[in-house]
Order: C-alpha cells, then sequence, then structure tokens
C-alpha cells in the first residue's frame, strides 16, 4: 500500500505564498505620481505668450483646416487686431481652460466605462494548536458576469456625458468670441470718448486765450471770463475719469485674451463691424444652430441614458465562484453561484430619481428656448432703433453742431465773444458725438447679440487646441 505524505502541520507554506499571491493581484494597479502645483513657472509662461507665438501659429493653421476665417499668421508686432484676438482667446482664455479640464474628466470616464468588477480572491486559514490537528485552509475566488447589459448602458451614458460637455465647450468657445467681439468695440469706444473729450478741452484752451486778450482789453466781465475757466477745470477733471474707463476695458479685454496686463499696448483699436445672419426661420435656426441649445439637448440625452442605466440596474448579475480547501485532511473544491432577487428594492429609488430628473433637464430646455427666442427678438428690435437713431445723429444733428461750432470760433477769432451761447454749443457738440459713439457701440453689441444667439451656420466641433498625433512610420496617411 503506498504511503501517502502527511500534509505540513504548520502553515508556514501558505506564509510564504500569501505575498506572491498579493504580488500578482498588484500587477494590475496604478502607481501614484505627485505633481506640484507650481504658479511661479505659470507666471513666467504667462509673459512668455506674446515672445513665443509659434503655437499661436499652429493653432490658427488647426482652425484654417476646420473651416475658420481667422488669419493665417499672427505677428504681435504690428499690434494685435480684434481678428487675432479671437484666436488668441480660443487658445488662452481661462475659462476655456477650465473648461476644457472638466471636458477632459468626462473624456477619462467615457474611456473607462462598462468595465467588468474585479474578480475577488479570499483566503482563510486556520492552524490548530493541538498537535494532531492538521493546518486547514479555503481558497476562493469570484467574478461577476454582467448578463444584465449594463456595461454596454454605462458606455453609453458616458458617452452622452462626454458629448454635453463637448456642447457646453463649444458654447463657451463661441460666447467667448462674442464677448472679445463686444469688449474690443467697448475699449474702441472709450478710448474714443476720452480722446473727443481731449478734443474739447484743447478747443476750451484756445478760447480761453483769446478770452485772456478780451479780459485785458476790458471787452469780458470777470463773471463770464470765469464760466470758461471753471468749464476747463470741470472737463480736466473728466479726462482723468474717462482715462480710467480706458484702462478698465482694456484690461476686462486682456483677460478675454488671456494676456498679461502689461501686453495693453500691442492691442490696436477698432469697431468690429458686422451682419447678423438672415434666418427665415428663426425657430429652426435656434434648435438647429443654437450652442446654449445644444447644450441641453446633451444633457436630456444624457438624462435618458442615465434613467436607462438605472432601469438596467434592477436586473441582476450573476456572481460564480470557486475554490479549494482543506478541513480535517479532507480536500475539497468549491463552487458558489448568487443571483440577487429584484423583488424588493429593485433599485426603485435611483430609477424614480432619474425620472424626475429628466423631467428637470426637459423643463430647462425648453424655458431655454423660450427665453432665447424672447432675447433675440428684444436684439433684433434694439438693432433697428439704434440704427435708426445713429442715422439721424449722423445725418442731422452732429452737422448742425459742427456748422454752428465753426461760425462761433469764426466770430470768436474777431473778438466778439458770447459765453453762453458758446459753453452751451460745446456741451451739445460733446453730447451729440458721445451719444454718438454709443449709439454706434450699441449698434455693433445688438448685431453681436443676434449672431450669438442665432448661432454658427454649421455644427462647431470644440478648437483644436492640441497638436495631432504625429505620425507612425508603416502608418496610412
Amino acid at each position: 500500500m503506498p504511503v501517502v505524505p502527511p500534509l505540513p502541520q504548520s502553515g508556514s507554506m501558505w506564509r510564504s505564498a500569501i505575498p506572491v499571491i498579493a504580488a500578482m493581484l498588484l500587477v494590475g494597479c496604478q502607481s501614484y505620481e505627485p505633481a506640484p502645483l507650481d504658479v511661479g513657472r505659470y507666471r513666467v509662461s504667462l509673459d512668455e505668450r506674446l515672445l513665443d507665438t509659434e503655437p499661436i501659429d499652429r493653432f490658427s493653421q488647426r482652425l484654417q483646416a476646420t473651416g475658420e476665417d481667422v488669419p493665417d499668421r499672427f505677428d504681435p508686432a504690428d499690434g494685435i487686431s480684434c481678428a487675432e484676438g479671437e484666436v488668441l482667446s480660443l487658445f488662452y482664455n481661462p475659462e476655456l481652460r477650465i473648461a476644457r479640464a472638466e471636458a477632459g474628466v468626462a473624456l477619462a470616464s467615457k474611456e473607462t466605462a462598462g468595465l467588468w468588477e474585479d474578480p475577488v480572491f479570499g483566503f482563510d486559514g486556520a492552524e490548530i494548536v493541538s498537535p494532531t490537528a492538521p493546518f486547514e485552509f479555503g481558497l476562493m475566488g469570484s467574478l461577476t458576469i454582467p448578463i444584465s447589459g449594463r456595461l454596454e448602458v454605462e458606455k453609453a451614458q458616458a458617452g452622452a456625458a462626454y458629448e454635453a460637455e463637448l456642447r457646453s465647450l463649444v458654447d463657451i468657445e463661441w460666447k467667448t468670441r462674442a464677448d472679445v467681439r463686444r469688449q474690443w468695440s467697448a475699449w474702441t469706444a472709450a478710448g474714443m470718448h476720452a480722446a473727443l473729450l481731449t478734443d474739447i478741452i484743447d478747443d476750451l484752451e484756445r478760447i480761453n486765450g483769446i478770452a485772456d486778450h478780451l479780459e485785458a482789453a476790458g471787452e469780458l466781465n470777470r463773471i463770464e471770463r470765469r464760466l470758461l475757466r471753471i468749464e476747463l477745470a470741470d472737463r480736466l477733471v473728466q479726462i482723468s475719469e474717462f482715462e480710467l474707463r480706458v484702462i478698465a476695458a482694456e484690461l476686462l479685454l486682456l483677460e478675454l485674451l488671456g494676456l498679461p496686463p502689461d501686453a495693453g499696448e500691442l492691442l490696436v483699436p477698432s469697431y468690429f463691424e458686422m451682419s447678423p445672419p438672415d434666418a427665415p426661420d428663426v425657430s429652426a435656426r435656434l434648435i438647429a444652430a443654437n450652442t446654449e441649445l445644444a447644450v441641453h439637448f446633451a444633457k436630456y440625452d444624457t438624462a435618458e441614458e442615465t434613467l436607462r442605466l438605472e432601469i438596467k440596474k434592477q436586473f441582476p448579475d450573476i456572481v460564480i465562484g470557486s475554490g479549494y480547501g482543506t478541513e480535517f485532511n479532507d480536500h475539497r473544491v468549491m463552487f458558489g453561484l448568487s443571483v440577487p432577487i429584484p423583488i424588493l428594492n429593485a433599485n426603485r429609488a435611483a430609477i424614480a430619481e432619474a425620472t424626475a430628473n429628466r423631467e428637470v433637464v426637459r423643463a430647462k430646455a425648453e424655458t431655454t428656448f423660450a427665453r432665447l427666442l424672447r432675447q433675440l427678438a428684444a436684439a433684433e428690435a434694439a438693432l433697428e432703433l439704434q440704427q435708426f437713431q445713429r442715422t439721424r445723429y449722423e445725418q442731422e444733428v452732429v452737422p448742425m453742431l459742427a456748422e454752428q461750432s465753426r461760425d462761433l470760433h469764426a466770430i470768436a477769432e474777431l473778438g466778439e465773444l458770447d459765453i453762453f451761447v458758446l459753453l452751451e454749443t460745446l456741451t451739445r457738440t460733446l453730447s451729440a458725438k458721445q451719444r454718438l459713439i454709443d449709439l454706434r457701440l450699441g449698434e455693433i453689441d445688438a448685431a453681436i447679440t443676434v449672431a450669438r444667439i442665432l448661432g454658427p451656420a454649421t455644427r462647431r466641433q470644440p478648437s483644436p487646441t492640441q497638436e495631432p498625433p504625429a505620425a507612425v512610420a508603416g502608418d496610412t496617411p
């Protein structure tokens, strides 16, 4: 009769095997790599954005490849135009940077969605103190088999969430471009206001010179002379206020462009001239092209997939297991099977919450559509009114005041100065020209608003800020 060697009486063999088994289980785990926050380094890169323009050039070329009407070269040496500023904002705008990072989070979820659950390994051991007792152990492994189809729905839900982030990114880009055009025009208008006031001050200083001679000759009394000095002093105070407005508008513009505060001297003032697109069917255009509404559509798709996922979760997945062990010198092969029975919980709470959330998203989409219709109607009415008022001021009010001012200057040169009429004319002329600047700015703002609400002519994708992957030898072009 063959002799069967006895099983080891101690657990030394199993204790030595545990580290090996643990190492095998940790093979697929990732390791942590720290990435310290270095704001000082970021500060240096902020100052170098207009020194190293090659990234902007490449980005502009990639935009052109997608059909965008943007400058093919970026050269800050000759100043930065509004069109170049739009390219800068798409690349460096801080809000867009955050939105792209958030889209990266959704992409990470999409790429890792629908994975099987990790198998579970269990080990139980007992070393009985009795000298004749064997070492007892049990090894068990289990694996979840997703027969419910939940994993495919998880992938679809993560894909819908990622698409919603992309639509949000496109919406922010579209609004950023509109904000750059609007703020560029506002900054230009602020500079024109300051220049206009400077011209009025020059006129007052010239008139004050004439008044000095008239006062010395006794042809101008002290009360009238003092009025001119008060008017000049008041305008000199106002010019500093307007210069501060120019600085504030410039800093807001630089923030949109993502440039440091000292880059303002490179900006070239200009009005953004545009004609809003013609949309015979406004409702159809909004549904097809409005970028904000597209975000709500994508969020509704995400809510639909979320509800579908929660419904899938009520159907059970199978957990199967198998193992090997010993008990009182008996060797055993073990099997296990578990199937949840969805009769008590059945994921009812999550399903009810997902259903209610879908209705919330539906309400947001529909009310957003109604709001956009109202905003578009208001912007179109404002555009029409601003155009009418600007035309009247340009063709009637400003020419008459200019003629009045020329006549008064000619009379003043002859030594006849009516202070009250002169000051009234100067004040009205300044007010009319300022009004004309504001009307033109309002007209531009309304046109930009109409274009922003109507949306781009074609469905956009996020701007290609990243370099395309380099071609690998042997790849098919």
